[in-house]
């Protein structure tokens, strides 16, 4: 048990057993990529679009699920798993598109839920209905990448759209009950640690399903490895992240599933900061300071309240009660 809401504490008993992700390549672009808004994406993601474990777009989804379902289950041994949409933005595309490929895993007995990674400008009311109407038949969310609420990093970054677009979008998927996770970045070029507070009220504010705490990490020949080249910006130490990690998890909602605390950057490409190639010991690092601060552990009892509380605004279980 940890001292934080962790992604697999939660879902296990969310789901009733082990559960685990399988990470899915949809065959989606991305507007930062394709030239409608740019050519070049966001600065710090990778030419796989942040989907460097996920499966091969050479293969189609039920191929993938069953590839990845024969190696985790070795490894894990797994009760349940969740499609996890990852590269990319999975939400790009006419709904058609969108429809042959979702409906074909929402109907799979074999999975419990669907996490799809999107952009808030690529979420019109059309598709929003859609996935609603998907969230009835099974557990599903919307992982968002907002990284700051900050509009100059926004602009720095190329994220392509404003925060008053992503706040927009999060409070029509509440209105709807559709689940959703907000990925943050802290270390982003030029920000501060009031900064990074802005970015975590923000998460407390919308009391998001679940999120997920990168560190900045810079791969080699990415647009910000240019950038860092040009302007030198600070990289945060191993301990300024695992400070804002620490303050991170003791000031979101209880309520908020952690689905990650540290990057995972692909060794080979990775320039800098090189302590975080390691992400076992970060993670070890951090529950070592979680319980050296005296950080309540998060009781089975406890877990059982928050899944009650998700399972009242999940379509999937509220329409069984």
């Amino acid at each position: 048990m940890r001292r934080f809401l962790s992604f697999n504490d939660f879902f296990r008993e969310y789901f009733s057993g082990k559960t685990v992700k399988l990470s899915l390549d949809g065959g989606f672009s991305c507007p930062n990529r394709d030239g409608t808004l740019s050519n070049i994406g966001c600065i710090f993601c990778s030419d796989e679009g942040s989907g460097e474990f996920a499966g091969s777009k050479n293969f189609t989804i039920a191929e993938q699920i069953d590839s990845q379902k024969t190696f985790l289950e070795k490894k894990w041994k797994a009760k349940n798993y969740i499609a996890y949409f990852q590269n990319f933005t999975n939400t790009y595309g006419s709904l058609d598109s969108l429809k042959n490929i979702y409906d074909e895993v929402v109907d799979r007995d074999d999975i419990v839920g669907i996490s799809i990674a999107t952009r808030c400008d690529c979420l019109d009311d059309e598709k929003i209905k859609y996935l609603k109407d998907l969230s009835h038949k099974k557990t599903l969310w919307l992982e968002l990448g907002m990284q700051s609420v900050k509009e100059d990093t926004i602009k720095l970054i190329n994220r392509g759209y404003s925060h008053q677009v992503f706040d927009e979008t999060v409070n029509k998927l509440k209105e709807e009950n559709l689940l959703f996770l907000i990925h943050a970045i802290f270390g982003l070029p030029f920000e501060d640690q009031e900064d990074f507070k802005n970015t975590i009220k923000y998460i407390k504010e919308v009391a998001a399903f679940g999120v997920k705490f990168h560190n900045l990490y810079i791969l080699k020949d990415s647009p910000i490895h240019e950038l860092y080249k040009n302007q030198k910006f600070k990289i945060l130490s191993r301990k300024e992240y695992i400070d804002t990690i620490l303050y991170a998890l003791t000031n979101i909602d209880e309520k908020t599933v952690v689905h990650r605390i540290t990057g995972d950057p692909p060794k080979k490409k990775l320039f800098a900061p090189l302590w975080c190639a390691d992400k076992l010991s970060m993670i070890s690092e951090i529950d070592k300071n979680l319980k050296e601060n005296d950080k309540d552990i998060v009781t089975e009892e406890k877990i059982k309240e928050i899944a009650d509380y998700w399972k009242s605004k999940d379509m999937a279980f509220s329409q069984k009660a």
